[in-house]
């Protein structure tokens, strides 16, 4: 469903949901001025047409003993698309890859990896990155420390 379908009352409740996607039906309708019912008609149908994924608890990664975060930045052999499919596929499979990005230029990849260490981050580059078929080059930075790190999108951007 395109974005033009929204209204400015859908926006206003994805934002809020972003924002906190704990927020009662009740504070909800409250907060984009209409009531409990309509509200939540509006989020089920926003739930239904796949622009609400999921709600998710944002959890600390270092207080849970996840102390690296890696970008790796992938090249492949061949950009053919069954190829490049056969590489998402098997990133699926890679717990510690948390995003996948398909790139333009001279990268094709470019993964945000989170391990518990060093040790485990290099075990998983070596017996499993670069080993991957049609892996040509990896090329890694280690996070050093994270200045922002928003979720979502930004609906003031968009806001009438």
């Amino acid at each position: 469903m395109p974005n033009s379908k929204l209204d400015r009352l859908d926006r206003k409740i994805l934002a809020e949901l972003q924002s906190d996607g704990r927020i009662t039906n009740v504070e909800l309708s409250q907060r984009v001025g209409i009531s409990a019912p309509p509200c939540l008609r509006r989020v089920r149908t926003l739930e239904e047409s796949g622009y609400i994924r999921g709600y998710h608890a944002d959890v600390s990664a270092r207080d849970l003993g996840f102390e690296v975060q890696v970008f790796a930045m992938v090249g492949l052999h061949s950009q053919a698309e069954s190829d490049l499919v056969e590489f998402e596929e098997r990133v699926q499979n890679w717990p510690m890859v948390r995003e996948c990005h398909m790139l333009n230029g001279e990268i094709d990849f470019i993964l945000k990896c989170v391990s518990p260490d060093l040790s485990t981050f290099q075990k998983f580059l070596t017996e499993e990155l670069t080993s991957a078929p049609n892996v040509a080059s990896v090329r890694t930075s280690l996070v050093i420390r994270v200045a922002k790190d928003k979720p979502g999108v930004p609906f003031s951007l968009i806001e009438s």
